[in-house]
């Protein structure tokens, strides 16, 4: 499972991270018995037709240490909620709970785009930021399991308010929401510059959704790809300070986000290179786009559950 803002995904996962079969629900993100609701019910959906051994949830949201409770979640309900063992009272399964973004990671250095790379760190852009740290195998949680939250980097000091409570957090700049605000305020800036955006949302601006902006920008609309670059730029600002901090061997660009690929990785690339601490007298580590797309927090969920580490 990959609980996210907006999203309910689910799917049946075998051994080499292929997915059988796949449903999902929308987040009730600001209630938490519906969240369950929605989880029992895929899992309901999907153990009605296959043997399902293990549950593996992908939370977005603090997980503690001993994977069983999420701290607190930005985009959703949770506060101290002792998801695992709810989750397993109702579904009479075993259940593994992770951090989304560490899920995502996981999948992808185990079957994705950080295959064979040592030391890997995975930036997933979704409604929000997520993060996770996979170095000779093991993923790498912190001391209380809140590791990796690159989101929540304050990267403009009094900023955008966040939904964490603070202001000024990288996700305010380079997420999903942060492409939807920059392509509204472009279309009331410049409306015959987003003619195309405006024409995708039905002439109505407060329609336009992150979708309508990839579409637009993968056909070389220039305000879709203004809008990309701008937080194309944020996002590889923020991935030169998590390079001065980590030094990592590969970065790799997840979230529903990246599926709009080098329109993204592009403006990402330039701005990592241009703010790299030390440019031309280190090795720059490569920035790639996740190879599993919005599937990789599924996947790795699934295969965290079949094998715990």
């Amino acid at each position: 499972m990959d609980i996210g803002g907006t999203k309910v995904a689910a799917g049946v996962v075998d051994e080499r991270g292929t997915i059988i079969a796949a449903t999902h629900r929308d987040t009730p993100a600001d209630d938490v018995s519906r969240i369950e609701n929605a989880i029992a019910s895929v899992v309901g959906e999907l153990t009605s037709t296959y043997d399902v051994k293990a549950v593996g949830v992908g939370a977005a949201g603090f997980i503690n240490a001993q994977r069983s409770t999420v701290m607190f979640s930005p985009n959703l309900a949770w506060r101290d909620e002792p998801l695992q063992a709810s989750l397993q009272r109702r579904l009479a399964l075993p259940v593994v709970v992770e951090n989304d973004a560490n899920a995502a990671a996981w999948a992808e250095v185990r079957f994705g785009a950080g295959r064979g790379v040592e030391y890997v760190v995975a930036v997933t852009v979704g409604t929000g930021i997520g993060g996770g740290i996979v170095v000779n195998g093991q993923l790498l949680r912190g001391q209380f399991g809140a590791a990796a939250e690159f989101g929540h980097v304050i990267v403009v000091p009094g900023g955008r308010r966040c939904r964490c409570g603070l202001q000024g957090c990288w996700e305010q700049y380079a997420s999903g929401r942060a492409l939807v605000r920059e392509a509204h305020q472009l279309v009331h800036a410049s409306p015959g510059m987003a003619e195309g955006l405006l024409r995708l949302a039905g002439g109505q601006p407060e329609n336009i959704t992150g979708e309508m902006v990839t579409q637009a920008a993968q056909t070389g609309d220039v305000a879709a790809l203004r809008c990309f670059e701008v937080i194309g730029t944020w996002l590889g600002r923020g991935l030169a300070g998590l390079a001065a901090v980590l030094d990592p061997g590969l970065f790799v660009i997840g979230g529903g986000v990246s599926t709009a690929g080098e329109v993204l990785r592009a403006p990402a690339a330039a701005a990592f290179a241009a703010s790299l601490t030390g440019q031309g007298h280190r090795p720059m580590a490569p920035l790639r786009i996740a190879e599993l797309g919005a599937e990789a927090g599924l996947v790795g969920a699934a295969d965290l559950a079949r094998c715990p580490p």
